[in-house]
């Protein structure tokens, strides 16, 4: 890496050595040539291109020279263009007949669907893996109770399973949303330069056109638009990345959870901590939060990228303009690189996993009899009491609870609670602790998280 001038954090930093892989100059370039040798291969079953030119396209196909490529670009000033006389500089027998009939979109456009493809494949994969992690952490946590939180306040009773099961079961949406998206990714297809196939039509007859594209796409493996212009609709592009940017949406949540339930304060979950990590340069005792940071820091910038895809989709004036060549050249590599960087940040996080037990169980107990005064009322009130004058008596007996919490004292709710004789004209007091403990008072979170684990195992094959 030449340190000496500006690189991209996606060059190195962000995402994983496959998934530059796949969206490298190399890669595209090799993409390309393969998609010549296809049209070349098509088009000698029509009597265009001899056995002896498509062997010498097909000797030369995977013999990049991006060098000369770019030598030759610095004359011409069209990248395409460029490589199309590097590979038949290489093949001086079938190099005359490349890109006949074609337009550059014609090949890269369908050299850029099988990039989103196979980097979507690759996605969804790690996404399986992650998935199956949640509903391993989903089965070991799913009796441990917690004390739930909305409006960042203490509230009800939960299980870590069961809060867990909240992130998998928006993740598994992002795997449907993904797995359809790969599902439907279509090339342009080879129509030529407005997308009427008038220029293969001159070559091999109108009426053989269709024929034609359809041994094209088999060939490639790949589908096609039934309509396009000079490019596919951009409207494609806007679909994966606003998909990936769900991903991110849902991955966003999980960090920024973990970061609060992380904060000594609360003390539940953390991420884990190497041996030998620093966590701050002026103070030694800190642990930060640095990869669900991470994470809340690029999710940020991937949501700012299907606005551009859908400018690049709503701009596209008439058969095609060219105002958004140069920046879909680093938002595609960029929005499946941070993807792969969130992906797999998150799986390192969950497998190492922190869970402080005691923690959990310290904000239940301080927390949890506040909650359960719910089901003495409700006991209460099917004993026959007037749940109004004894929904007073409870919250009374719960602010003089809160003033010792807030005092630093432990609650006394369950003892002032069972001091109260009123409530023995329909309870006892021994029935009072029992309602008080707040561990049992999870309504079926168990199962249900339980049981969401398992649709998970069943529908990641």
């Amino acid at each position: 890496m030449n340190t000496e001038i500006y690189q991209s954090p996606f060059s190195w930093r962000y995402g994983s050595a496959a998934m530059r892989q796949i969206w490298s100059e190399a890669n595209k370039r090799l993409l390309w040539r393969k998609i010549w040798v296809a049209l070349a291969e098509v088009q000698a079953e029509f009597g265009l291109v001899s056995s002896d030119q498509l062997n010498d396209l097909k000797q030369h196909a995977e013999k990049i020279d991006v060098g000369r490529a770019l030598e030759i670009e610095a004359e011409i000033h069209h990248d395409l263009m460029a490589e199309i006389k590097t590979f038949a500089e290489q093949a001086s027998l079938g190099g005359g007949i490349l890109h006949l009939g074609a337009t550059s979109m014609d090949i890269e456009d369908n050299a850029e669907a099988l990039r989103i493809r196979h980097a979507l494949s690759f996605s969804l994969k790690k996404l399986s893996t992650l998935l199956l992690g949640f509903a391993d952490q989903i089965n070991q946590w799913t009796d441990l109770p917690l004390i739930g939180q909305t409006h960042l306040q203490p509230a009800e009773p939960s299980t870590l399973g069961y809060r867990l099961s909240s992130y998998a079961q928006d993740l598994l949406s992002d795997w449907e949303a993904l797995s359809a998206v790969h599902h439907n990714i279509k090339g342009k297809g080879f129509k030529g330069a407005v997308g009427t196939g008038s220029s293969y039509g001159e070559l091999i007859g109108v009426k053989n056109l269709a024929k034609f594209e359809k041994k094209l796409s088999k060939t490639l493996d790949l589908p096609f638009y039934d309509i396009a212009t000079q490019v596919y609709p951009r409207k494609q592009e806007y679909q994966v990345l606003s998909a990936l940017a769900g991903l991110g949406g849902s991955l966003y949540k999980f960090a920024f959870d973990l970061r609060l339930l992380q904060s000594p304060f609360i003390g539940e979950l953390s991420e884990g901590f190497a041996k030998h990590q620093v966590g701050s340069s002026a103070m030694p005792f800190k642990r930060n939060p640095i990869k669900a940071e991470k994470i809340n820091s690029l999710a940020r910038q991937l949501v700012q990228l299907p606005r551009i895809a859908w400018d690049n989709a709503a701009h596209s004036l008439l058969e095609r303009t060219l105002d958004d060549s140069a920046n879909r050249r680093s938002l595609l590599p960029e929005a499946f690189l941070i993807t792969d960087e969130l992906l797999s940040v998150t799986q390192s996080i969950l497998d190492n996993l922190v869970v402080n037990e005691d923690g959990i169980a310290k904000n239940l107990n301080t927390y949890g009899p506040l909650a359960a005064t719910e089901r003495v009322l409700m006991a209460l009130a099917k004993k026959g009491a007037d749940r109004q004058k004894m929904h007073e008596r409870i919250r009374k007996h719960s602010l003089q609870a809160w003033e010792a919490i807030q005092s630093g004292k432990e609650n006394p709710l369950v003892e002032i609670m069972r001091s109260d004789k009123a409530f023995y004209n329909f309870i006892s007091s021994e029935e009072i602790s029992a309602l008080m403990d707040a561990t049992s008072y999870v309504g079926d979170a168990p199962q249900r998280a339980r049981a969401f684990a398992g649709l998970i195992k069943k529908k990641i094959k």
